[in-house]
């Protein structure tokens, strides 16, 4: 007898306390009360199983005649309802034998081939024809353990196919092949799954061992970047107020000069205004003096009259064509111009600092190979008028250079090539960048070079390629040589009037390129670049040369 004809539907074991209700279906006493409590508040109560609805709530009693058939059952051996979790779901092997609601298998028998639960195993126990039988876990793709062709058990496996057989393939096609058992074949194949299992825990260790390190790293990196942060703003916040000291102090000065000099001005203008004042007086006694008509009175108050007293101050105001505080404005904005300059240069390197900050070295990118693949890295460079040789000329936007005959009105400036006729960019150049360069004339010096490389007028030091701040390509009109650090290399190309100079700073490359229809590579650099470089040009006489937007 199936023992689910005895269970409770709610709680899914052997009824305790069995009540029937008015429709008929039969549960725990305890079981059916907690339910209907859930429905009071409705002030329906509904049988769990055919839904059908009670008003009022049904008065329980328990049904005798089946409490008492379960104890007999019970006795007889009936055991309770598997619990539900023994119950076959979606993703489970299901009791082949089962009728109604199917257990979960057990086993999976080879030979029958089905599976069973554990109660449909026992006769796999004890009947000795069935004990002989291969069982195994329980498995959905029994079929795929029986030969499609021959209905049997594949024990075999052959090793030249690489796939299962049966013993009767091992007659037929099979015939011939290098063929071992199924478990002579597993064992093989469990040492090389050890191997790699080993492998895989070995890279799990390690990988494992990375995470940490990494996480270290990344620790250690927001701790030093918020060091830098603090320390950053401690030094600016300190360059701010020594600024706004000297602004204060400027101030100050300025105003105490100016009250010296308008109470200066002012006291003499109070001197003048009375010495004026005076005289006016002295005047009128002389006009009316003049109108006397009695000669000896006018003889004898003339003396005591006509005699004037000395002035406090020269024939004349002698007042300088002063500029009074513009020269003050002028050498805060010297100062000012200075602090750019430095700041700019600086700012630089600070930013080269923060962005040479590399924990993982990854893989360099590869260098681009045709000219769109260049120009994706193209930077516009500008001329710094700072710097350009006062026999050049900048135009088109400070994009071009020309020699002239004549020196042009550049104001004095540190940065001031004097010697060759040279000038750098404006633009600082790091990490990947490509320009190219029109030139006409009789040569130029297309180059990179350092900001602290040499302007001394007397050093022949300071040209490019002549020292080891700078890396240059002399292009003639039918050949090329590459200079650095006095070393000349010849570079044969073809020749171009626009030259392509690509650079990687980080990885240290540096290449020039003959630009026409094509590019062709002239000159390649490998080497370490320890600051920010500039675009440079060095030109001979009669000779032009422009940056490309």
């Amino acid at each position: 007898m199936d023992s689910e004809k005895f269970s409770c539907s709610i709680c899914l074991d052997l009824l305790k306390d069995p009540v029937t209700i008015p429709c008929g279906h039969n549960y725990c006493m305890d079981c059916i009360k907690t339910h209907w409590d859930e429905e009071d508040q409705r002030g329906i109560h509904s049988c769990p199983q055919c839904r059908k609805t009670f008003i009022p709530r049904p008065v329980l009693e328990k049904n005798i005649l089946l409490a008492e058939l379960v104890e007999e059952l019970k006795k007889t051996g009936l055991q309770a309802a598997p619990a539900d979790h023994c119950y076959a779901g979606p993703e489970d092997v299901a009791c082949d034998v089962c009728t109604g609601r199917k257990l979960k298998a057990t086993k999976s028998c080879l030979v029958c081939p089905a599976s069973y639960c554990e109660k449909h195993l026992q006769p796999h126990y004890e009947a000795p024809p069935l004990q002989k039988h291969k069982l195994v876990n329980p498995s959905k793709n029994l079929q795929q353990l029986i030969c499609s062709r021959h209905d049997e058990v594949m024990k075999i496996f052959c090793r030249t196919d690489q796939q299962s057989i049966c013993y009767l393939c091992l007659m037929d096609e099979h015939k011939g092949h290098e063929t071992v058992s199924a478990a002579a074949e597993r064992a093989e194949k469990q040492k090389e799954l050890e191997v790699s299992r080993q492998q895989i825990q070995q890279r799990i260790q390690d990988g494992e061992k990375d995470v940490k390190l990494l996480q270290q790293e990344v620790e250690a990196i927001n701790g030093s970047a918020d060091k830098a942060v603090e320390d950053s703003e401690k030094i600016f916040t300190v360059l701010i107020r020594l600024i706004q000291k000297r602004s204060s102090d400027v101030k100050q000065q300025i105003r105490s000069q100016q009250e010296t000099e308008v109470s200066r001005v002012k006291e003499l203008q109070e001197k003048l205004e009375q010495e004026i004042t005076e005289l006016k007086r002295k005047d009128g006694e002389l006009e009316q003096l003049s109108h006397t008509e009695d000669h000896n009175q006018f003889l004898h108050n003339y003396p005591s009259l006509s005699a004037l007293s000395e002035s406090t101050h020269s024939s004349r105001i002698n007042i300088r064509p002063l500029r009074y505080f513009e020269d003050v404005t002028a050498a805060v904005s010297e100062t000012r111009n200075k602090l750019q300059d430095i700041l700019t240069e600086k700012w630089t390197n600070i930013s080269l600092a923060v962005t040479d900050v590399h924990v993982l070295l990854s893989e360099p990118e590869p260098e681009p190979e045709s000219r769109d693949d260049f120009l994706k890295y193209s930077t516009e460079i500008t001329l710094d008028p700072n710097t350009a040789n006062t026999y050049l000329l900048l135009s088109e936007g400070i994009r071009k250079v020309t020699v002239m005959n004549q020196q042009q009105s550049y104001s004095s400036h540190p940065d001031r090539f004097t010697y060759y006729d040279q000038v750098l960019s404006r633009e600082s150049l790091t990490g990947r960048c490509y320009w190219e360069v029109e030139w006409r004339g009789r040569f130029v010096h297309v180059a990179v070079a350092y900001k602290n490389i040499s302007r001394d007028r007397g050093s022949y030091e300071c040209g490019f390629g002549l020292n080891n701040k700078s890396w240059s390509l002399q292009c003639g009109t039918n050949s090329y040589t590459f200079q650095h650090n006095k070393v000349k290399t010849p570079v044969s190309g073809p020749p171009s009037s626009r030259l392509g100079v690509y650079l990687d700073h980080r990885a240290g490359i540096l290449s020039f390129y003959s630009v026409s229809e094509t590019m062709t590579l002239l000159h390649r650099v490998q080497t370490t670049f320890t600051q920010p470089l500039y675009a440079g040009l060095w030109l001979g006489s009669e000779t032009t040369a422009e940056f490309m937007k």
